[in-house]
């Protein structure tokens, strides 16, 4: 059994798309972000960092883990799946993987809070991240030009990157002229375990602009 510690936002679709994808036995605990759930104790001592979302593995002693990418190398390894064994196909999934992890989050991330939040519009600094947004999805849709997935076969890099990419709107960024990507965004909605993923703890409406709860937050985790 693993216990989940999430809430609604791209990271944390991250954790509960692998989860699904590797049919793992998951009890969801909801993290109030507008409450500050995610700073309390209880919280910092599975996640120092305070962000969402973490686990515990209560199969292995209570192993906790934290951090997205950390999570999804941890899921896939202890379920054999998603994650090559060989040495060359598993970097180029770990490539993909930091390649969301320090650049499609950090900055989709920026855009939102530039775009959705800042109370004042400094378009500079929109366009700015907006920018750096296209210039990384269209990295995306080079590789996905000759390639079904971002690497030869569907791994834990698509399910991250994915989980980001597909909320580009909410970023103010769109994917005309982008067919790769836009075609790669739409199969794997089409993945049963994708669908339930993103409905982990609630569902939220980001094609209609609506965040339910902890939409703020989809900017700090």
């Amino acid at each position: 059994m693993i216990d989940l510690y999430t809430s609604s936002t791209p990271n944390g679709w991250k954790a509960s798309v692998a989860l699904e994808e590797m049919a793992f036995d998951y009890q969801v605990h909801a993290i109030d972000l507008m409450k500050g759930e995610q700073k309390s104790a209880a919280f910092l001592k599975l996640c120092p960092n305070g962000r969402i979302p973490a686990i515990i593995d209560r199969s292995n002693d209570d192993f906790s883990v934290f951090e997205t990418g950390a999570i999804m190398v941890y899921l896939a390894e202890k379920s054999g799946l998603f994650l090559p064994q060989g040495n060359k196909e598993r970097s180029q999934v770990m490539q993909w993987l930091m390649f969301q992890m320090s650049g499609v989050g950090p900055m989709m991330g920026q855009a939102n809070v530039f775009y959705r939040y800042f109370p004042e519009k400094i378009q500079p600094v929109i366009d700015r991240y907006q920018n750096e947004v296209k210039r990384l999805f269209s990295v995306l849709d080079t590789q996905l030009k000759d390639s079904e997935y971002l690497t030869s076969e569907y791994s834990i890099a698509d399910m991250a990157n994915w989980c980001w990419v597909h909320t580009h709107e909410w970023s103010g960024v769109s994917l005309d002229n982008l067919p790769n990507l836009k075609r790669w965004v739409d199969q794997i909605a089409q993945r049963p375990a994708v669908q339930k993923g993103i409905v982990v703890p609630e569902p939220i409406n980001v094609d209609k602009e609506v965040f339910i709860k902890g939409a703020r937050s989809i900017v700090t985790q």
